[in-house]
């Protein structure tokens, strides 16, 4: 016995060694040499130094071969990662099932989306109306346009007699387009190319042309140059874009960064909303049967965020937050419509409301903590009905034209593929229209809400997500994602990436931090400029809730977040390196002094501010912002950032400034990589198979640095 207790201590020694040595194993990563530069920037008296300012240039052949090295850094230890491709592997293989999207009727056709499985770009396929599904045709296939994948479609609309198609396309993932017309009875394009569009809808006035909006060409690169002068103009068919009509815009006296132009239904009003930021918009109206009306103006300010949604002749109805935080539909008579004369038809709730219409009827779909609940009214504002939903989550697509009497919307939580549901208008019953055949089982898995309090005692939803059974013992790879900005709500949806993620045994938890929109307006407002850091306090909390509950440890926890949540990722891990293993911010605002300078960035004050508002101000931007915070001799966690070369809503320099910084300043042996995707922007219309590869880089790079030398579980069927 006693030898037998020796042998069993032997070997307790032996695996506790082997633990130790798997967690101090590291690749060694030479990190190119980046140059410093002496660039100054001086703010209300203070200095502040941008030594990685030549970064900036997305042309210099310089930034080009710096791009190129640490991509060759980063392919190199991800390389060495033993499990990356089965990683891939899984990922292409739950990926290739058939997607199909609502069906939807223009002209004499019914027509789809459709992707058969790993193809990089969906597909249009279209059949005559009253005839069988089965005889559908290939309309346009985006993944024609290039054999790689790389230019996708950015946008579709259809003349009002669905006989002629204008279709956006994108290239290399950048937001500036190019637009076609195409006959849809031959397929063939009618028109030249319309070029340099950027943040545009197409909206047809009748069956002769569209509106659509854009900034002149910059000067310098078109990928980070500032564009901060939105127009709207006219294309008549059959005329050359050289005399397309400026309808809006281009004043110095009335600068705006976004207009939108859009025709009513009927074919009889224009409505315009300009905008100098990302939240809050001015609203005005031209009635199109008069041909030399002027605009009327229903709101000549930007505090409130408010759009039409429909017309009976006259008789308009508005969605606004104007003294309404969480929204509320209104009627007016186009004749007279400032604000003192709206009605309310569906008064502003507690919950946030989102309205839709179909059928001749109104659809108010509302966020009850970030699930959707959905109610049926008509045009005078009396409750048919509420629509009973499959379960509990997100449901969307509430929209169908007037006419019609079906419509389709789609349903999805964490653990639900995204079903489509056909609903009969009238009789208000719902009915599946269509289930994926994935290889994925929801009873296997177990998503559930939990409030935690943040460090000023508010209340702050988190769904987490993961197999059934697991045990909470602290060492469960976790992800905590979020976002916490622009009023952008993050709502419960399934994922074949977080589905392997959670495969593997991994835990997936969302918070809905403030900043978003989850609880309307105050919510948002919460998470702003001189409140910013609410967000990420928010953040912190949500990551020490998950590792007080045991659902994870700092030692197995990692925090990744795009964009806006790029930020998110940035701040948290400079302001508490010690809470996460792992750090993965993507297409991240990073650089918070210089952000409004490119691009479309400085439509971005509303949630930020900017450096030049006040001293006040910039103390508080420079106090976060990650590319300034980053500080020498400390260790950060295992960093794996991922931009675009071809990102032009959040330019990669900064990501590039932050990477460099980091990789300067990073005690300790914790890798700092950066992953540039080429012929990639800001992520829509990124082609499939490269979705795969950076899920499976960016899971391999997480549970590597967690200390897994193989996969945590074994790559099986989820039916098993």
């Amino acid at each position: 016995m006693k030898k037998l207790a020796i042998g069993l201590l032997s070997l307790i020694t032996i695996m506790s060694c082997k633990e130790e040595m798997k967690q101090k194993e590291t690749i060694k990563v030479t990190y190119p040499e980046t140059k410093k530069v002496d660039t100054v920037n001086t703010y209300f008296g203070t200095e502040v130094k941008d030594p990685y300012r030549w970064l900036e240039d997305d042309r210099s052949t310089e930034t080009e071969a710096w791009v190129k090295a640490e991509n060759k850094v980063t392919q190199g230890y991800l390389a060495n990662i033993p499990y990356r491709e089965q990683l891939k592997d899984r990922l292409s293989k739950l990926w290739n099932y058939e997607k199909i999207g609502a069906p939807f009727i223009e002209g004499d056709y019914t027509y789809f989306y459709k992707n058969d499985g790993l193809q990089n770009q969906y597909v249009i396929y279209r059949y005559k109306t009253g005839e069988d599904p089965k005889t559908a045709e290939v309309f346009l296939d985006p993944n024609t346009f290039k054999e790689d994948g790389t230019i996708s479609l950015g946008g579709t609309s259809f003349s009002k007699n669905g006989k002629i198609l204008a279709y956006a396309i994108s290239e290399g993932g950048s937001d500036w387009r190019k637009i076609l017309i195409m006959d849809v009875e031959t397929k063939e394009i009618i028109e030249d190319t319309l070029v340099d569009i950027k943040f545009s809808g197409m909206s047809w006035y009748k069956n002769e042309g569209f509106y659509y909006s854009s900034y002149d060409k910059p000067k310098g690169s078109e990928l980070s140059a500032k564009t901060d002068q939105h127009k709207v103009y006219y294309h008549k068919l059959g005329t050359p874009q050289s005399e397309d009509q400026l309808i809006y815009g281009g004043t110095e006296a009335e600068k705006h960064r976004y207009i939108y132009g859009n025709v009513t239904r009927d074919d009889r009003f224009l409505i315009l909303s300009p905008r100098v930021s990302t939240s809050g918009n001015k609203l005005l109206i031209k009635d199109l049967t008069k041909p030399n009306s002027d605009f009327v103006t229903i709101l000549d300010h930007t505090d409130s965020d408010t759009y039409i949604l429909e017309n009976e002749g006259d008789q308009l109805f508005i969605v606004t937050n104007l003294n309404a935080p969480n929204q509320r539909l209104v009627t007016v008579n186009a004749s007279n419509p400032a604000p003192e004369n709206w009605k309310d038809i569906i008064p502003e709730t507690k919950n946030v409301l989102s309205a839709s219409k179909a059928g001749g009827y109104f659809f108010a779909e509302y966020m009850v903590d970030a699930v959707s609940k959905v109610l049926q009214y008509d045009y005078s504002g009396k409750l048919v009905r509420e629509v009973e939903l499959p379960g509990v989550g997100s449901a969307g697509g509430f929209g169908a034209k007037k006419e019609e009497k079906e419509l389709y919307y789609s349903f999805t939580n964490y653990v639900t593929p995204g079903s489509i549901y056909k609903y009969d208008i009238e009789n208000g019953t719902s009915e599946l229209y269509r289930k994926p055949d994935i290889d994925f089982n929801p009873e296997n898995y177990e998503s559930k809400q939990v409030f935690y309090t943040s460090k000023d005692g508010t209340k702050v939803p988190m769904i987490i997500t993961h197999k059934k059974g697991i045990e909470l013992n602290g060492k469960n790879p976790t992800i905590l994602y979020g976002y916490g900005g622009f009023n952008i709500s993050l709502t419960p949806s399934f994922s074949i990436a977080n589905a392997v993620w959670m495969e593997q045994g991994g835990i997936y938890a969302v918070p809905n931090l403030r900043g978003g929109g989850e609880y309307g307006k105050a919510w948002h407002d919460a998470g702003t400029q001189l409140k910013k850091q609410n967000v990420f306090d928010d953040f912190i909390a949500a990551a020490e809730y998950l590792i007080e509950n045991k659902y994870t440890s700092s030692d197995y926890l990692a925090i990744r977040g795009g964009s806006n949540g790029g930020l998110l990722v940035g701040a948290t891990m400079t302001q508490r390196p010690d809470l996460m293993k792992v750090a993965l911010p993507a297409v991240g605002v990073l650089d918070m002094l210089r952000y409004h300078t490119f691009t479309a960035g400085a439509g971005w004050a509303y949630d930020y501010g900017t450096a030049e508002d006040n001293k006040e101000m910039f103390e508080y931007l420079k106090g976060y912002s990650p590319v300034h915070n980053v500080k020498e001799g400390v260790q950060y966690p295992a960093t794996m950032v991922t931009t675009g070369d071809h990102d032009d809503r959040v330019v990669p320099a900064h990501s590039f400034k932050f990477a460099a910084e980091l990789q300067a300043k990073q005690k300790g042996d914790n890798p700092v990589l950066i992953r540039i995707e080429t012929d990639a922007g800001h992520g829509a219309g990124t082609p499939v198979s490269k979705t795969i590869e950076q899920y499976a880089d960016i899971y391999g790079f997480t549970l590597f640095n967690m200390g897994f030398d193989v996969l945590p579980e074994k790559i099986e069927d989820f039916k098993n």
